[in-house]
């Protein structure tokens, strides 16, 4: 068992659903909301992330502004955010997008709660399924007599803590991010 491998897919699962939580919006502008937004530009001929293009900042808790560091590309930058669906419509302003973000209303708040509750719970599954490959290549040695029964039981125990830890670091990041969704 290759416990540094099952970490690592652990961890790269938490970083997932960080980055995807980190996407649903809590009533204040913040560049997290943009940055991974994939765009396509120069005529199509590259596919860059917005923070790989721009500078994106909050100047206040309701406005994102974006300043491409290549004005000529402003239009496709505001096109690749539309065509993301995402629910935000940027504005040119001069050299500048500018994204206006309205209050977040009490029936928003609870259906990105819900939204939130999903993705929690699809971290919580991707986490399980790499705890059982886990288990079936622990269970696998254990049948081709590569390991003892004790470290079977050894590693089997092993990969729960793992995989308890990971899922524990979810259900924080969960209710951390319910409380800025509801306000609290």
């Amino acid at each position: 068992m290759d416990e540094a491998s099952i970490r690592s897919r652990m961890q790269q699962v938490l970083d997932l659903v960080t980055n995807d939580v980190g996407l649903i919006r809590t009533g204040r502008a913040t560049g997290a909301l943009v940055e991974g937004l994939v765009v396509s530009v120069y005529g199509g001929t590259q596919k860059l992330k917005v923070n790989e293009l721009a500078t994106i900042s909050a100047p206040d808790p309701q406005t994102l502004v974006i300043d491409p560091w290549d004005k000529s590309i402003i239009g496709e930058i505001r096109q690749g955010i539309l065509a993301a669906n995402v629910g935000m419509n940027p504005s040119i302003d001069g050299e500048i997008l500018r994204i206006s973000f309205p209050p977040l209303t009490t029936e928003d708040r609870e259906k990105y709660v819900k939204l939130l509750s999903t993705k929690l719970e699809n971290g919580r599954v991707m986490v399980r399924q790499a705890r059982g490959d886990a288990m079936r290549d622990v269970k696998k040695e254990f049948e081709e007599k590569k390991i003892s029964e004790d470290e079977k039981f050894e590693n089997e125990k092993k990969i729960q803590t793992l995989t308890d830890e990971y899922i524990g670091k979810i259900d924080e990041l969960g209710e951390r991010k319910e409380q800025e969704l509801r306000g609290i």
